[in-house]
């Protein structure tokens, strides 16, 4: 490390920040050093000029361009101002109206190219944190804070080193220096000490009248009072720099990727089976950043040692489900990863967000979901598939993308499986390979494991929106239907209509079926059904929810749909609303759509309004009852009266595709359809939408006069093309 940067910071005024500054500067400059004296106290009103009794022409913001034109390092020699020790001085500005010139962008070229020429960089930091600042402490080796033995410096301290520590700063690389150690009525250094989580790197005595002298000359007091024992501390301290340990070096994630083991075998890669030539290929997946097997291994190492430190082993599934246990674990794992990234990686990566990047990741390994996290968090993913280990799919903005994240092991997935389903009572084993639960957000999550899964554990994640859609949404924001179909779909709930929302898996059936159910009136008792809680209704005063229970591990306790629905109607519902009918509770409720509980709703998988027909007729014959054929199409044909179809098109959209009347039986006793209103495609457009229009038919439903004697308004036009 050729170059040593100092950054000397305090967020408390009159600490004698600027003070440790500039005598720490010329001390090091005394003993033969090259020293850049940098300003960067953009408050401080040149008070470092003027300790040292110089008078600067010019600042950073006048080396931008110079420094944008040429490589030539020397550069910022033409433009540095050279005190008599020896050191050279700069500020950030001359006025305040440079100030906002100051950017994290164009401080990096100048602390790189200062690098080149100086073996000690001390920057003052100021007294506020920044993006600036944050900047320059990413390219620091050692950070001093400056702190006086009062309660309310102390504080500040603290709450610096929270500020650092939320940036993922290691402690190993900030540093405390007392001033004014020995002054009367201060707290004592070792109860500062035992109140901060920092070493106390150096004491620096009170000696106000010395100190004062030199300020007023102009002169560092480490020159202007040599033997004064403030003048030894400095000395002491540079003394202390030749502690191996003193300084941390920093390093950029490129750097570190670009180590000569990469692309070379390891037991790394026998252990855990990552695939280097996914790893190459990484960075031409579309979703984020690849991870080359360097990258992998730190945090494969930092992971081990957490188990140890962090006794990780003891904290059980169920313990992780409490948000405040997971939080402290997490606070106090934090802090740990910090610092041993920077021990197994041998220097500090010199960008925060990296950092913050890779300490979440290990973290979310740790005690998350791992790769998974980021999935969750993003509110534009839908779906998250995992195909194995290192085969990971996601669903946005309806289109389905291969991600480059991945799990290091198959024990990975599986602990992360352990740690979705534990907490809800289930469990997933050789004798039990299936899962399904639901998240405590009300996603949705299918897991498999082998001997079922050939290529390793599965994971299927359906997320659940947080955001509740209503019909304007469908209407102008997605255009999933036209303006007359959402009247009629408003007139059908409203006149107490059974409608059956049909399409295919990931169509949007679910959500259709939220919209459709705001335009039940407030009041009316409603019961849900479902196998997972997804559907999220308006506030009703009377909305009872149900949800199905599998067997427990015994095989003992479940409860069925059909257990619920038969339930159900002796709990005096206006409406019932099944999440999905998939299997023998069909027959319930279409007996119950006949014998008065009209105006329920339910979803359907089926490709179109015919296929739901079939469907409903193998779901009754399935469910073991034996009627003829003809019994039950008549009975279908009396409980349903709409059928609405949405489909997924290829660009990512959800259309209503048709709604459909169920007429009745035409002769053989065959279902009689007929179509309302279509969705007509017409093709692609030049960026891959779908081109294409909502149509009526022209077909009147026989429902339209039942409307007009309820007294519920529909005007006649919207069934007419011409409309």
């Amino acid at each position: 490390m050729s170059s040593k940067t100092i950054t000397v910071f305090s967020n408390k005024g009159g600490v004698g920040k600027t003070f440790v500054a500039v005598n720490l500067a010329t001390t090091l400059a005394l003993t033969g050093q090259k020293v850049l004296l940098f300003d960067m106290d953009f408050q401080a009103g040149q008070d470092m000029a003027r300790m040292l009794n110089l008078v600067a022409r010019y600042g950073l913001v006048d080396l931008f361009v110079e420094l944008e034109k040429s490589q030539d390092t020397d550069i910022i020699k033409r433009y540095v101002i050279s005190h008599s020790t020896g050191i050279d001085f700069l500020p950030a500005v001359t006025n305040m109206r440079q100030i906002g010139h100051i950017t994290p962008d164009n401080i990096k070229p100048f602390l790189k190219k200062a690098s080149q020429l100086y073996d000690f960089i001390i920057i003052d930091g100021g007294k506020t944190f920044s993006e600036t600042l944050i900047t320059v402490l990413d390219h620091s080796n050692l950070i001093l804070l400056v702190a006086t033995p009062d309660i309310l410096a102390v504080y500040q301290i603290r709450w610096t080193l929270d500020v650092l520590q939320s940036l993922h700063f290691p402690l190993k690389m900030v540093k405390l220096v007392l001033n004014r150690s020995e002054s009367r009525g201060g707290v004592a250094w070792q109860e500062v000490r035992s109140a901060l989580t920092c070493d106390i790197f150096s004491h620096i005595p009170s000696d106000g009248k010395t100190v004062g002298m030199a300020l007023n000359r102009g002169i560092p007091c480490v020159i202007d009072s040599p033997k004064t024992k403030v003048s030894e501390a400095f000395t002491k301290m540079v003394s202390d720099f030749s502690n191996v340990d003193t300084f941390v070096q920093a390093t950029e994630v490129t750097r570190l990727r670009t180590s000569d083991q990469v692309g070379k075998s390891s037991d790394f890669w026998d252990k855990f089976g990552v695939s280097q030539s996914l790893v190459q290929d990484q960075g031409k997946l579309p979703y984020s950043i690849g991870e080359d097997d360097e990258i992998i291994r730190l945090k494969k190492k930092i992971h081990e040692k957490l188990l140890a430190k962090m006794e990780l082993k003891d904290l059980t599934p169920e313990a992780l489900s409490n948000p405040q246990q997971v939080q402290k674990v997490k606070d106090a794992t934090e802090k740990i990863v910090s610092n041993l990234l920077i021990e197994e990686a041998g220097a500090m990566i010199s960008s925060h967000e990296e950092r913050s990047r890779l300490v979440r990741e290990i973290i979310n390994e740790a005690l998350g979901l791992g790769p998974l996290e980021e999935f969750l968090s993003d509110p534009e993913v839908t779906d998250i598939m995992v195909n194995k280990k290192e085969e990971i799919y996601i669903e946005k903005s309806g289109k389905l993308i291969l991600t480059n994240k991945r799990f290091v092991s198959e024990e990975q997935v599986r602990a992360v499986i352990d740690r979705i389903v534990a907490p809800l009572g289930r469990r997933i084993d050789e004798s039990v390979p299936m899962v399904d639960a639901r998240l405590p957000d009300g996603s949705r999550i299918n897991a498999i494991i082998r001997p079922i899964s050939l290529n390793g554990p599965m994971i299927t994640i359906r997320k659940f929106s947080q955001e509740r859609y209503t019909i304007e949404d469908l209407l102008y924001r997605f255009k999933s239907l036209s303006e007359p179909m959402a009247n009629f779909l408003n007139v059908c709930v409203l006149g107490r209509k059974n409608i059956i929302v049909s399409g295919g898996t990931g169509s949007g059936k679910t959500t259709l079926l939220n919209v459709i159910s705001l335009f039940i009136p407030d009041g009316e008792r409603i019961i849900t059904i479902e196998d997972a809680a997804e559907l999220r209704l308006k506030v009703h005063s009377h909305w009872g929810r149900l949800e199905s229970r599998p067997a427990n591990v015994e095989g003992k306790g479940s409860v069925t749909i059909r257990d619920l629905f038969i339930n159900t109607l002796r709990m005096r519902p206006d409406r019932i609303i099944i999440g999905e009918c998939r299997g023998a509770e069909v027959l319930d409720m279409l007996q119950a759509m006949n014998t008065g509980h009209d105006g329920s709703l339910t979803t359907l998988h089926a490709n179109s309004p015919k296929d739901v027909l079939v469907r409903l007729s193998s779901m009754m014959l399935l469910s073991g009852i034996e009627l003829p054929l003809r019994a039950i199409h008549e009975m279908i044909a009396s409980a349903i009266d709409v059928i609405v179809q949405i489909a997924r098109f290829s660009d990512g959209s959800r259309k209503i595709t048709g709604i459909t009347e169920v007429v009745g039986t035409q002769e053989g006793f065959n279902l009689d359809l007929k179509d309302i209103f279509t969705y007509e495609a017409k093709g692609i457009d030049t960026e891959g939408l779908v081109l294409g229009s909502f149509k009526p038919t022209g077909y009147i439903p026989q429902c339209f006069e039942d409307f007009i004697t309820r007294g519920i308004p529909l005007d006649k036009k919207i069934f007419t093309a011409t409309h």
